[in-house]
């Protein structure tokens, strides 16, 4: 990683919020006019690899480009989204279930997935929440019973159990039905 890109990581680790729009300096020669030769999708997606050539000195560097997605708080503090604390506060609700850390990674993702497709850069907590509800019912519905009892505030039974009649009158089908006139053979 060359110096410039460092520099930017550690304005971007302080300021999570803030966006470098800025022209593209060269790393050698601090020129701001450079060509992009190749660009590629990180595995995640979440960010853009590209490869430049500066046009004054002819060398070549990388770029990393992400798109910064920032929670605001009910407090109205701003933070960066995070899978790892959403992964965290699913797994309080997981607690004692047959969850595995793969799935709750996975459901971290999903999550993350949702909340870009909305296309804003800022999102209120309350909206992740929401967006943790849905894959954590298809998940375990203990677990997304839990969870919603805490983010919803339940204060009595009845809260419960009109959030039970809903999962029973709208229950998910299993995300791996297994029917006997489906063609596939097990093995």
């Amino acid at each position: 990683m060359t110096q410039i890109h460092k520099m930017l990581w550690r304005v971007a680790a302080k300021h999570p919020t803030s966006c470098y729009s800025g022209p593209v300096h060269c790393p050698f020669c601090r020129h701001e006019e450079s060509r992009v030769i190749d660009s590629r999708t990180a595995e995640d997606g979440t960010s853009t690899r590209r490869r430049r050539q500066c046009q004054e000195c002819g060398k070549r560097f990388t770029t990393v480009e992400t798109a910064a997605l920032s929670v605001i708080k009910r407090s109205g503090a701003t933070e960066p989204f995070s899978r790892d604390k959403v992964a965290a506060g699913v797994r309080r609700a997981c607690q004692g279930r047959p969850v595995s850390d793969d799935q709750l990674a996975l459901l971290a993702h999903q999550v993350e997935e949702r909340i870009r497709a909305t296309g804003a850069a800022e999102v209120d907590s309350q909206e992740v929440g929401l967006a943790i509800l849905g894959p954590l019912r298809e998940l375990d519905e203990v677990a997304y019973l839990r969870f919603a009892s805490v983010y919803r505030s339940f204060g009595s039974l009845e809260d419960f159990e009109a959030e039970i009649a809903a999962l029973r009158a709208f229950p998910h089908p299993p995300s791996n039905p297994k029917t006997p006139d489906s063609g596939v053979q097990e093995s």
